[in-house]
């Protein structure tokens, strides 16, 4: 199994709920073709660095996976064919990269109990 890593655009109209539903779909899709979630970050509404179909923010959401080559493939379409995704990039993670995600990780405090980041909303 080789890692991957997607971050997709869904569209700035859904609700939160609707965003954790589309994120658990997303999962399913790498889980039914035998893949392993690693972990999945939804990072909210942010502003595109250029509009889309007329849009002008979206909902980011980071998966980590594990999966087969083809099962990657399979994501990748079938990103493409839902309608409430305006972007996806899947990039194979090597061995340098993990490791040096995992040494940032290491290196990072832990943020303080009960803390809840601020969104920004610079435009």
């Amino acid at each position: 199994m080789t890692d991957y890593e997607v971050t997709y655009i869904l569209r700035p109209g859904l609700e939160e709920a609707e965003v954790e539903t589309r994120a658990n779909a997303v999962s399913e899709i790498v889980k039914g073709q035998g893949g392993e979630i690693v972990s999945v970050e939804k990072l909210g509404r942010k502003r595109l660095a250029y509009e889309i179909d007329d849009v002008r923010e979206g909902n980011y959401v980071v998966m980590q996976f594990k999966s087969s080559p083809e099962a990657s493939k399979e994501l990748e379409r079938q990103l493409k064919l839902h309608e409430d995704v305006l972007r996806a990039l899947v990039v194979r993670l090597d061995k340098r990269m993990l490791a040096h995600m995992a040494a940032l990780a290491a290196a990072a405090p832990p943020p303080p109990v009960g803390y809840v980041p601020e969104q920004s909303n610079t435009r």
